[in-house]
């Protein structure tokens, strides 16, 4: 799992890609703070990775998992993780 942020000049936003390299997956989507934990589906390439790009808005952390084949899961390279008591478990963080 991957993060990669590409910081735009014209607005405060950031362009955060989503990469999941899940070949047995048959869905992914990624589900945080910045869309109300409302599931965003990456699109599945022929190599067998997930990806999706989102703008979101820069000086803020935000918490995040992926939900994978219905299963919640964090990102292995998030920046940082926070402990999320509703679920009782970590969320992944990403720092833009």
């Amino acid at each position: 799992m991957s993060i990669t942020k590409q910081y735009l000049k014209s607005k405060p936003e950031c362009k955060i890609t989503f990469c999941v390299p899940a070949a047995e997956a048959q869905s992914v989507a990624v589900a945080g703070d910045f869309n109300e934990w409302r599931p965003v589906e990456l699109k599945k390439y022929k190599n067998g990775n997930f990806k999706a790009q989102l703008n979101i808005p820069v000086d803020k952390e935000y918490q995040f998992k992926y939900l994978v084949d219905g299963e919640w899961r964090n990102d292995s390279e998030a920046d940082a993780y926070k402990w999320n008591d509703y679920a009782a478990s970590e969320n992944s963080v990403v720092v833009v």
